[in-house]
């Protein structure tokens, strides 16, 4: 199993932090955001790993060269990051959409629980992880479902209408990682395609085609959008390290 991990962005949301440093390289209990990722998905068993690098190129490969075998774990550097959305980010990276992979924002935070329970899920063409909670505010990436099926998905849905949100993990099976690599492409050839970030493909191909989707209510998993959010993702990565130890009966 392959897993791409979209780490190109700068995360100017959480500046001053991010002023020399790309968000997935900010640390969080000993380690970098992209390291605790990386470490789930090679506990999971996922071992052919490809980080898309942008803002602070050089030191993403540097960490990641110092630390990881260059056969599981590559870089790919997307030099648009400054002038598109991410859309752009997963353009540059298409020709690696060539079998059963997961999509993964380069600021969610999750455990192995989360990771089986998607890779367990019944075989779609392409799933969407969610989770659900009382209330959503504006910049989640909120969904609306028809069953399990995803209906819609979009910041800007109609919050009487939200059912869960997306953690920024997709996995593609079969047909589906064919079809989300030529709808990119297809995209792209718009004008306004640059600007459009992944999701809203994915939304579309909601309108014609099944999206599942997999829900991972009641496990750990954070986001690092906000400062605000730093607290909680530290709790998370604190309790992924807990787990380890338990693990090796320390």
């Amino acid at each position: 199993m392959k897993a791409i991990i979209l780490g190109a962005g700068q995360g100017k949301r959480l500046l001053p932090l991010t002023v020399d440093t790309p968000k997935c390289a900010l640390t969080l209990h000993g380690k970098t955001v992209v390291e605790w990722q990386i470490d789930e998905l090679l506990k999971s068993g996922v071992d052919d790993i490809v980080v898309v690098t942008g803002f602070g190129t050089d030191k993403v490969e540097a960490l990641l060269q110092q630390r990881y075998d260059n056969h599981r774990v590559r870089t790919l550097f997307n030099p648009f990051y400054q002038l598109a959305d991410n859309l752009a980010t997963c353009w540059v990276v298409r020709n690696e959409m060539d079998e059963d992979f997961i999509l993964l924002n380069g600021d969610t935070l999750f455990d192995t629980r989360v990771l089986k329970r998607l890779l367990e899920s019944r075989a779609n063409p392409i799933t969407v992880t969610i989770d659900k909670k009382t209330a959503y505010d504006d910049d989640d990436m909120k969904v609306m479902l028809d069953g399990e099926r995803l209906a819609r998905i979009g910041k800007d849905l109609p919050l009487d209408q939200v059912d869960a949100e997306s953690i920024g993990m997709l996995l593609f099976r079969g047909d589906g990682a064919t079809l989300f690599q030529k709808t990119i492409e297809q995209v792209l050839r718009t004008p306004e395609g640059t600007r459009r970030w992944y999701l809203s493909v994915i939304n579309e191909l909601a309108q014609t085609s099944p999206v599942a989707t997999c829900s991972i209510e009641g496990l750990p998993w954070a986001e690092v959008d906000f400062p605000a959010d730093l607290k909680h993702a530290e709790e998370v990565v604190k309790g992924i390290a807990e787990n380890w130890r338990k693990a090796e009966g320390v």
